[in-house]
């Protein structure tokens, strides 16, 4: 009887500490997990086959790394949100970095070009990935105009950085904070993935396009990009338009015709939209109320700001913010 008694307590005691150590355990791979998902996060959303999108995501303090596989024949765009990244090649041997508010283009159709990503600290960014025949087909009538769809230069590598517009910037973002019903998810991805490939082949936003003969001029395409500077420098209170004209050395009708051609818009269009993209970084940030923001890019009264960003986003910037905590 003794025996049995021992015995009976032996295996509860044996099956107790079983369970603790496997709980403790258990407890120690959620631990890992949790700080894995904090240190950052890729989420690679399907648009159609031959065609993804992969948004990447560090909020931590480190280093978050990705690796994934591209296929050959595959086209990269990245687009750099926030923060900085690097992209590393041919086993850390090159590498690329892609800073904030720039994109890089990555097209190789002799080789894989794995995805080896290096994402710094408090940095985001999304990729575009979509197959040289989808693309084709997108662009077909346009082939000659997009470099690496021409003819001579089909079968070679391709690359190419350059600048997120403000109406790029605005999609991006788009992308990040949204709140929306997961049945149209695929729908509203789907829609903005086309749009931000048609906002990067704009040919109204290339500062070398070939419409305006004006723009041949190298002195003339650096005296817009002042101007660009100049307002944005000043967006509380901008110059006017002939004052602007003034202190760049242009007339009034090139300022305003080289305007369009290099940024697609009107100089005061394109300053709106700026300082609305610039308002809502600000809201994002917590670290200025409604009225600071308002008053920061130039509206004197809290309404003149909220109406203007309602017309921008199609919300007013408190709801605007109950969105982003919602989806945070």
């Amino acid at each position: 009887m003794v025996f049995l008694v021992n015995l009976q307590w032996n295996q509860a005691l044996t099956m107790f500490l079983c369970r603790t150590i496997l709980n403790r355990k258990a407890a120690s791979f959620r631990k890992i997990i949790s700080k894995n998902t904090a240190m950052g996060s890729q989420e690679v959303i399907k648009i159609e086959d031959d065609f993804y999108l992969i948004r990447f995501q560090n909020d931590d303090n480190e280093v978050f790394r990705a690796e994934r596989a591209i296929n050959q024949g595959l086209i990269q765009f990245h687009f750099g949100i926030k923060g900085k990244a690097k992209f590393i090649f041919n086993q850390g041997n090159y590498a690329l970095e892609l800073k904030e508010e720039k994109s890089l283009l990555l097209y190789n159709p002799q080789k894989e070009l794995p995805l080896n990503l290096e994402l710094a600290p408090n940095s985001w960014i999304i990729s575009v990935i979509i197959s040289i025949k989808k693309f084709h087909g997108l662009f077909s009538s346009e082939a000659e105009y997009i470099p690496f769809l021409s003819k001579e230069n089909q079968d070679r590598k391709y690359y190419d950085e350059g600048n997120i517009s403000p109406s790029m910037a605005i999609v991006l973002s788009q992308l990040f904070h949204f709140n929306l019903h997961p049945s149209i998810k695929n729908l509203y991805y789907k829609g903005k993935g086309y749009e931000l490939l048609s906002l990067y082949f704009n040919r109204t936003e290339d500062p070398d396009a070939e419409q305006c003969p004006f723009l041949i001029d190298e002195d003339n395409v650096l005296k817009i990009r002042k101007a660009k500077d100049i307002i944005i420098a000043n967006m509380a209170e901008p110059p006017g338009l002939q004052e602007l004209a003034d202190q760049v050395g242009l007339n009034l009708k090139k300022l305003k015709m080289g305007f369009k051609q290099i940024y697609g818009d009107s100089v005061y269009s394109f300053l709106f939209d700026y300082k609305m993209e610039f308002a809502r970084k600000l809201l994002e940030d917590g670290s200025h109320n409604v009225n600071e923001v308002g008053l920061k890019i130039g509206y004197s009264t809290a309404s003149h700001f909220i109406s203007a960003f309602k017309k921008k986003f199609a919300t007013t910037p408190k709801k605007y913010l109950m969105s982003i905590n919602q989806t945070a």
